[in-house]
C-alpha cells in the first residue's frame, strides 16, 4: 500500500482507516484512532487467546517480530529493543536506573511533556542538579542552545525529539553527535516523531515512545531503546521472572540480569497491545516513514498559509523543513479557542486543545498520511 493509493481511492482509505468513514481526524499528535489491520490483528488474537493459552499463541513470535520491525525503524539492532509499556514508564525506567553522583547535573527542557519532566526533576532528592533548558521560543531548541549550557558535570540531557504543542522537531543528530563527543548521554522521547519522521538511533543512547500516536498503535504498547554499550550501566528499578534469570521457573541465589534489552521487562508482556504494535509497525514499514514524513510536510506547507489568511498566527510558521513536523499549532490573540474545538467536534472533526504556562491556549491540528486534502481544506473552512 502506497501514499498515493491510499489518497486516490476512497474506498481503499475507509477500509484501511475506517474512523475516516464518519469523521475527519486530526488529532494523531494525541490518541490516533487504530487503523483497520491492526484493530484486526488484535481482535483476531483476543478470539485466539479465548481457546487456550493466550500465551502460547503468539510467544514468542510477536516479541520477536516486534523487536525485529522495531530496530528496522530505529535503524538499530533488535537486541537494543524493550518493550515496557508507556513512554512515562521508560523514562522513570531511566532516571532511577542510571547512576548519578551529586554534584553531577542533567539538562532538561521544562516545557517538555511532564512524562519527560517529573523523573528527571525528581533526581533533585538525591543531589543531583537539575537545570532547566533556557529557549527563546516555546520547544525551539537549537544545538546551539544545549550545548552551550552543558558543562564538565552534565551527565545527561533529556529532550523530545518534537515539542508536543510548538511542533517543532530536534536536529537530534546533530545534538546527540555533539554530547557523545563530551561524553554526556542523551535520552530522547520520540512520540511525537516515531511514525511520521526518520527518528534514528546512530546518536542516541536512550529512547522511550508509545504506539498510540503517529505509531498507530494501542495505548500502553510502547518500546524503548537502549544502545547496547550502556545497557549495562543501566540497572531496571523493578525486578520479576522474565528480566532475571530463574531457570524452570526457580529463584536462585543471585540476581542476575538477562542479555540484551530484555533486562528491562520485568514480566509478563501486554500481549494484546504488542499484537497491535507489531502490525502497526508492518503497516508503516510497508507504506515507508520517509514518505509518510515528505507527505506530512507537504500537507504542512499548505496548512499554515490557509490559516494565517484566515487570520491565525501559527507557531513556528517559519521554521525549516528540518525542524518543521506534523504538528501545526495556532491561535488568536485574545480569543477563547475552546468554543472553536467544540464546534469543530459537533461537526465530526477531532482536533486537539493545548495551552502553554502562559495560559495560552492553541487549538492543535495534526493529520496523518492518510487524511485527505478536501479533509484539511473543510477545516479551513470552519475556522
Amino acid at each position: 500500500m502506497t501514499i498515493a493509493e491510499v489518497l486516490t481511492n476512497e474506498e481503499l482509505r475507509r477500509h484501511e482507516f475506517p474512523v475516516a468513514q464518519k469523521k475527519i481526524f486530526l488529532a494523531h499528535a494525541a490518541d490516533c484512532p487504530l487503523p483497520r489491520r491492526v484493530a484486526q490483528a488484535v481482535a483476531d488474537y483476543a478470539q485466539q487467546a479465548a481457546a487456550g493459552d493466550q500465551e502460547a499463541v503468539v510467544f514468542p513470535r510477536v516479541l520477536e517480530d516486534g523487536r525485529r520491525r522495531a530496530a528496522q525503524l530505529l535503524q538499530c539492532q533488535a537486541e537494543e529493543v524493550a518493550f515496557v509499556g508507556p513512554t512515562s514508564l521508560a523514562l522513570s525506567f531511566f532516571a532511577s536506573g542510571l547512576k548519578f553522583r551529586k554534584g553531577d547535573n542533567i539538562l532538561i527542557y521544562h516545557d517538555d511533556y511532564p512524562s519527560n519532566v517529573y523523573p528527571w526533576m525528581a533526581l533533585a532528592e538525591q543531589g543531583i542538579e537539575v537545570r532547566l533548558l533556557n529557549i527563546r521560543g516555546l520547544g525551539v531548541i537549537r544545538p546551539r542552545d544545549v550545548i552551550g549550557q552543558v558543562d564538565e558535570s552534565t551527565r545527561l540531557v533529556a529532550l523530545a525529539s518534537c515539542h508536543f504543542v510548538s511542533g517543532y522537531r530536534l536536529d537530534h543528530a546533530a545534538i546527540g553527535k555533539s554530547l557523545r563527543e563530551r561524553g554526556i548521554l542523551f535520552c530522547v522521547d520520540g512520540i511525537q516523531t516515531l511514525g511520521a519522521f526518520p527518528t534514528t538511533m546512530e546518536r542516541v543512547d536512550l529512547l522511550a515512545a508509545d504506539a498510540h500516536k503517529w505509531l498507530l498503535g494501542p495505548c500502553g504498547a510502547g518500546l524503548m531503546y537502549v544502545r547496547r554499550e550502556i545497557q549495562a550501566r543501566l540497572n531496571p528499578p523493578i525486578y520479576g521472572w522474565h528480566n532475571v534469570r530463574c531457570p524452570n521457573f526457580v529463584a536462585q541465589e543471585q540476581i542476575a540480569y538477562r542479555s540484551g534489552a530484555k533486562k528491562f521487562e520485568a514480566g509478563t508482556h501486554n500481549l494484546l497491545g504488542l499484537v497491535g504494535l507489531n502490525a502497526a509497525l508492518t503497516l508503516l514499514l510497508e507504506v515507508g516513514v520517509e514518505n509518510i514524513a515528505r507527505e506530512l510536510l507537504r500537507k504542512r506547507a499548505w496548512l499554515v498559509p490557509a490559516l494565517q489568511a484566515k487570520g491565525y498566527t501559527v507557531l513556528n510558521a517559519e521554521a525549516a523543513r528540518e525542524n518543521a513536523s506534523g504538528i501545526v499549532a495556532c491561535f488568536k490573540p485574545g480569543a477563547d479557542l475552546a468554543p472553536l474545538h467544540q464546534k469543530l467536534l459537533d461537526a465530526d472533526i477531532v482536533t486537539s486543545l493545548r495551552g502553554d504556562r502562559t495560559g495560552q491556549r492553541y487549538l492543535r491540528l495534526s493529520p496523518h498520511f492518510y487524511n485527505t486534502d478536501a479533509e484539511l481544506q473543510r477545516v479551513v473552512e470552519l475556522m
